[in-house]
């Protein structure tokens, strides 16, 4: 018997359900699990840059601050062993504390991913771009102060 793999089309509804049921660190760990090595390191450099050793030692109990040491400073690069042995709640972890320090390095991931081949499988790459994409807008939205009339 062969089974034919079913096709999702999601639409803009499903993907605000979708958004309002997964939080940013969970479908950022969601993607990370399903990337390739060198995808897992490309995400793992944008989230690491931003923070600093103190940070790094404090989140997941030190896992990214050997990376961090083992990858170079100030240029970072994620050796893929170092990728592959992080796990999803490892990340989930990190993105939560990145938020709040630079949440621009969060919605960096989402040009990060457009450019991935991984976008086209990944309902959750889908969900995560479209969202890290409207919370940038929003935030925009929010920063420009009309000017006097």
């Amino acid at each position: 018997m062969n089974a034919t793999p079913a096709v999702v089309v999601m639409t803009q509804e499903d993907q605000r359900v979708g958004a309002a049921a997964l939080t940013v660190p969970q479908l950022v760990g969601q993607v990370y699990e399903a990337a390739p090595a060198a995808d897992r390191g490309h995400m793992l450099e944008q989230l690491l840059r931003p923070l600093g050793v103190l940070a790094l030692v404090a989140v997941a109990d030190g896992v990214f601050a050997k990376i961090r040491f083992r990858g170079g400073w100030p240029d970072l690069h994620v050796r893929l062993e170092d990728a592959q042995n992080v796990q999803a709640s490892d990340v989930i972890t990190l993105v939560d504390y990145v938020q709040q320090v630079s949440v621009q390095a969060v919605d960096g991931l989402a040009q990060m991913l457009t450019m991935t081949p991984m976008m086209a499988t990944s309902a959750a790459a889908g969900l995560l771009v479209t969202l890290l994409v409207q919370r940038a807008r929003t935030r925009r939205a929010n920063d420009v102060e009309p000017g006097p009339m």
